[in-house]
């Protein structure tokens, strides 16, 4: 996770106040615990004994707001059996990297030698230029030995990747793949209804600052952040679920694009600055689906003002991941890699720094249900849009009303 010295919301709001990007966090935690290398925390640390020869199961999760992690103990392996609650075939690693709301259950054999050894988690930073906390939080695994818990000796630290080593983090991602035999598998739907194919990126929306002031964005406008064009805002009147079911008008519209308004080399660098590229609005826009209905969306990320690996997630579902690449997704070529036979099922991807994923899904859960950027700066930016699923034909596969006691909005 990470760790602030200041509230969190208070960073967030003075940056969307000004227009311009909010500070970095203040340092890393495991367990709430920064760890032996801040100097604050020189004797605050993380400690899991562990029993020799013996089989563990760690469920790492990535709480932060916006920092991905790679993350490693010391001359020891994981085998990765899950990923956001969904199993996988097992995989050998010894490195776990990790999105923001990602999981990861992997089981760890503690078959070395009897000793102290850290682990850690660094930050994997793929936005080129873009300031990060680069320090790095430390737990401690120890082999439960009379007097080890005392013992002075020096833990051995992992070696670490370098914080913008995108193969590593691009390995692990593209390496997984699911269990076929487990409890929950179903085969990948091969009939599609909704082809989308959504380009994500950072822009710009007018500055508003009253007297003419500029604002702390680029040109000194306004930093958003767009799904297909579209800068996502929440309604301040009643909820999108709420304006659905009770059929509100006014308080969204059912329009998100199913295709980018403007095609261009999206990951070309120069159309980083292109301002007319750039320039946005703010809008409350989702995609209205039929239940039951499978959708397939291209997401792929862009050179607006600079590519970066962007963890998008779906509430309400888990989704096939059938692809991943560097580079503008060609649907001529990049079809022939879909893996429809055993694919990794999980519910935040993280698309390539520069490049495209291709996720699959069936929308049987009526109501409606947020896509959006697990980066919290870019899903205040505006990074983020909705599905509205319509009720299915029987009381299962229909949205039930609010209960009586619910609260209400004021």
């Amino acid at each position: 996770g990470e760790w602030w010295s200041s509230n969190v919301v208070d960073v967030e709001t003075s940056a969307l106040a000004t227009g311009g990007a909010p500070n970095t966090s203040n340092g890393y935690t495991i367990n709430g615990h920064l760890g032996h290398l801040y100097n604050c925390s020189s004797h605050d640390m993380f400690t899991l004994i562990v029993q020799p020869g013996k089989n563990y199961l760690l469920r790492i999760i990535n709480s932060a707001l916006n920092t991905q992690f790679f993350f490693k103990i010391a001359h020891h392996i994981f085998t990765v059996v899950a990923a956001d609650a969904s199993y996988t075939n097992p995989y050998v690693t010894d490195v776990v990297v990790l999105a923001p709301g990602q999981t990861v259950d992997a089981l760890l054999f503690t078959n070395n030698s009897i000793g102290r050894y850290y682990m850690a988690a660094t930050p994997y930073a793929s936005a080129v230029g873009v300031p990060f906390d680069n320090s790095t939080t430390t737990g401690l695994l120890v082999y439960d030995y009379e007097g080890s818990t005392q013992s002075s000796a020096l833990p051995i630290m992992p070696p670490l990747p370098p914080n913008g080593d995108t193969a590593t983090a691009n390995k692990f991602y593209t390496n997984m793949t699911g269990l076929l035999t487990g409890p929950f598998w179903s085969p990948v739907p091969l009939v599609v209804d909704e082809h989308m194919f959504i380009a994500v990126g950072i822009g710009l929306t007018a500055c508003g600052l009253p007297g003419n002031r500029t604002c702390n964005g680029i040109f000194g406008q306004r930093l958003a952040a767009t799904m297909n064009g579209a800068s996502f805002q929440l309604p301040n009147t009643v909820s999108i679920l709420q304006a659905f079911f009770r059929n509100v008008t006014g308080v969204y519209t059912d329009d998100f694009p199913d295709v980018p308004p403007v095609i261009f080399d999206f990951t070309n660098s120069s159309n980083s600055f292109n301002e007319t590229l750039l320039l946005t609005t703010k809008s409350t826009k989702v995609k209205k689906v039929r239940y039951n209905s499978t959708i397939q969306i291209v997401i792929q990320d862009t050179a607006l003002v600079g590519t970066e690996n962007h963890p998008i997630h779906i509430h309400g579902f888990n989704f096939y991941v059938l692809a991943q690449g560097f580079g503008n997704y060609d649907p001529l070529i990049d079809v022939d890699t879909f893996n429809f036979f055993d694919p990794q099922v999980r519910n935040t991807i993280a698309v390539p720094v520069g490049g495209w994923a291709v996720i699959r899904f069936t929308a049987n859960n009526p109501g409606v249900w947020f896509i959006h950027c697990h980066l919290d700066v870019h899903l205040g930016w505006g990074l983020a849009s909705g599905f509205a699923v319509e009720n299915g034909h029987t009381p299962e596969s229909t949205l039930p009303p609010p209960p009586p006691d619910f609260p209400q909005c004021h």
